[in-house]
């Protein structure tokens, strides 16, 4: 069956995360989209019950769109290291708990693997694009990379200081969003989904 093609409007972005709707809006930049976020809405924040990313993003952009009646984009992405056995994953932001600490949960990450050799690690990014009436389409995007300690920048957000892409000098934390967007686990899903959907 052939991919649901996008016939204009407005799209909401099924995220509390200001620094992911941003990110988003700047993904989807030059198409013929009006985004609003969950969070002006006032839309609830679903329990992230699913087992994978692609859950989770199904779970948050079926709800987004149910409760606004709007076809709704959710994201679900996080850190998996390869010496953590994928950890935290899914659950990369309740690593930093109930105020968002991504300091403490980058401390977090390090404590879990110092002095270990292997310091490999992956972004992933499944996003999940939901119409009211219970259509979805998916993709998945990923960049492999390692960890560095301390974090190096104050750019993006969550575990960018310290995730170091491989073949660049820079980590997310380092690089301007045009640089990050070019590589980013987010940047390949978004591709995907915009030859999917949008093209």
């Amino acid at each position: 069956m052939s991919p649901r093609r996008w016939q204009g409007g407005t799209l909401v972005i099924a995220s509390h995360n200001q620094g992911k709707v941003v990110e988003i809006g700047e993904l989807l930049a030059g198409l013929k989209v009006e985004l609003l976020s969950a969070g002006a809405l006032g839309l609830p924040e679903p329990e992230e019950t699913g087992l994978s990313f692609i859950d989770n993003a199904l779970l948050k952009a079926h709800a987004a769109a149910k409760a606004s009646g709007k076809p709704a984009l959710a994201d679900d992405s996080g850190l998996s290291v390869t010496a953590l056995g994928g950890q935290p994953g899914i659950y990369s932001a309740r690593w930093a708990g109930p105020g968002k600490d991504f300091a403490a949960a980058m401390q977090k990450v390090e404590d879990g693997i110092s002095g270990r050799s292997d310091r490999s690690a992956a972004f992933h990014c499944a996003l999940a694009l939901a119409w009211p009436d219970g259509h979805a389409e998916v993709v998945e995007g990923r960049v492999e990379g390692a960890l560095v300690w301390p974090p190096r920048g104050h750019q993006g957000f969550g575990y960018d200081p310290m995730f170091l892409p491989t073949g660049r000098d820079l980590t997310f934390g380092e690089m301007d969003a045009a640089a990050k967007h070019e590589i980013s686990h987010r940047a390949d899903a978004f591709r995907q989904l915009v030859a999917r959907c949008f093209a």
